[in-house]
């Protein structure tokens, strides 16, 4: 593992965090944590900015028999108690070692939460080691947002955009979006905070990612609306959504 660059160093704490890495590469990082405030801190970071995208999820119930196989896959064994007998707690710093505990995520959300956010996260860590190879400097050194594109109603989440201010701005699919009906198309729309209405992205194919430059939007910034609507095929006549929204979110700054 290269933890005199930066970004490897980065993209490691995150992994570290979201719990991908193999055996030889979590030893390797916790013997250098200890060591390494710089490390340590990517990871208190890390942890900062899952905690945030968990509250924008909505908790989900986990059949308690699960909970003894989680507890078995982590450590924890017997000792974790069912979901039921435990209260949640008030809100704490990423960086309390409770964090890390099964009673912590039992509290704070469901397991299909902590799927969601960890499968977002870990394709934004991915990119960043693509970008390693490639990338533009601006895009690299800009402030990156991610957003988890959900399904009206709890539909789960189906698909994320990486949006880096001065860089590029990805939707990738992460889950399961509805056949589109013939005749239609899905259309890829972005309004920022104070925008007087919506901006068209373009056209999205089912299952298909889409990248397109970060100037082509009217702003990159928090708390940005993305959305996917079903529009007449070609696209919106009006240049604004006029079909049902398929995916909607907001964006976080990570």
């Amino acid at each position: 593992m290269n933890f005199d660059d930066a970004k490897e160093r980065c993209a490691h704490a995150g992994e570290y965090v979201l719990g991908t890495l193999n055996a030889r590469e979590r030893a390797a990082m916790d013997a250098r944590l200890p060591t390494d405030p710089a490390l340590l801190a990517e990871v208190y970071a890390w942890q900062d900015h899952l905690l945030g995208l968990t509250a924008r999820l909505t908790p989900m119930a986990v059949r308690p028999e699960l909970w003894p196989r989680i507890a078995g896959r982590i450590g924890e064994g017997s000792s974790a108690r069912p979901a039921a007998s435990v209260s949640a707690p008030a809100p704490q710093a990423a960086n309390d070692p409770s964090w890390r505990s099964l009673r912590f995520w039992q509290a704070t959300s469901g397991l299909a939460v902590a799927a969601s956010v960890t499968l977002a996260v870990l394709l934004g860590v991915q990119t960043w080691r693509g970008e390693q190879s490639g990338g533009s400097q601006a895009q690299q050194g800009g402030t990156r947002y991610l957003t988890l594109l959900e399904a009206p109603g709890g539909g789960g989440t189906g698909w994320i955009v990486e949006a880096v201010a001065g860089g590029q701005v990805r939707l990738l699919p992460v889950g399961a979006t509805p056949a589109v009906p013939e005749g239609k198309t899905l259309q890829f729309w972005t309004k920022p905070q104070g925008a007087s209405g919506p901006t068209s992205l373009g056209l999205v194919r089912v299952g298909e990612a889409v990248t397109l430059p970060a100037s082509r939007l009217p702003a990159v910034g928090a708390q940005q609306l993305f959305e996917l609507t079903l529009e007449p095929a070609g696209g919106s006549p009006i240049g604004k959504p006029t079909g049902p929204i398929v995916f909607v979110g907001r964006s976080v700054a990570i």
